[in-house]
């Protein structure tokens, strides 16, 4: 497969301050949440309000 298996579709922010970035599994959907703040990162599932994962059509991608 040479497509990447995520693609980043949203950034905010840096190094010096708290980043976000979302993620989206080009298989799944699923988009995930990715922090970081100086050395320390955290990653989790975006959900919407009745708590159900957010979905991304693959169709709405961007091919890389």
């Amino acid at each position: 497969m040479d497509e990447k298996r995520f693609v980043k579709t949203y950034s905010q922010g840096g190094f010096a301050n708290p980043g976000m970035e979302i993620w989206v599994d080009r298989v799944t959907g699923v988009n995930y949440l990715f922090t970081t703040s100086g050395y320390a990162g955290g990653l989790t599932v975006l959900v919407d309000a009745q708590g159900k994962p957010i979905i991304t059509p693959p169709s709405q991608l961007i091919k890389e």
